[in-house]
């Protein structure tokens, strides 16, 4: 199985940054697409931003030129920088990873727990 564990949310101010961070463990073969999705409340979860296995990243356009997502494979990492934060940032933030657990094997969808950012004056 595979554990994502996020980190870095928290309480910032408009026009502040944060640091998200996502490390998968576990019985990783390999990872593929690791993605940042979030949830604002009454919302449907969205997808903010991805990174490839070769390093290509998207965004949402809502996000994109203030957001930079980036990955560390030898950690199994991937980051999401914030940057020029607005109220309607404010959500909680989920990674999603693909793995294999095997050579060959089939690949699966894996969620983190979430991490609550906060965006007030």
């Amino acid at each position: 199985q595979v554990q994502l564990v996020e980190s870095g949310g928290g309480l910032v101010q408009p026009g502040g940054s944060l640091r998200l961070s996502c490390a998968a463990s576990g019985s990783i073969f390999s990872i593929g697409a690791m993605r940042w999705y979030r949830q604002a409340p009454g919302k449907e979860r969205e997808l903010v931003a991805t990174v490839t296995s070769g390093g290509s990243a998207g965004y949402a356009d809502t996000v994109k030129g203030r957001f930079t997502i980036s990955r560390d494979n030898a950690k199994n990492t991937v980051y999401l920088q914030m940057d020029s934060l607005k109220f309607e940032d404010a959500a909680v933030y989920y990674c999603n990873v693909i793995a294999s657990l095997r050579s060959g094997g089939a690949w699966y969808n894996y969620w983190g727990q979430g991490t609550q950012v906060t965006v007030s004056s």
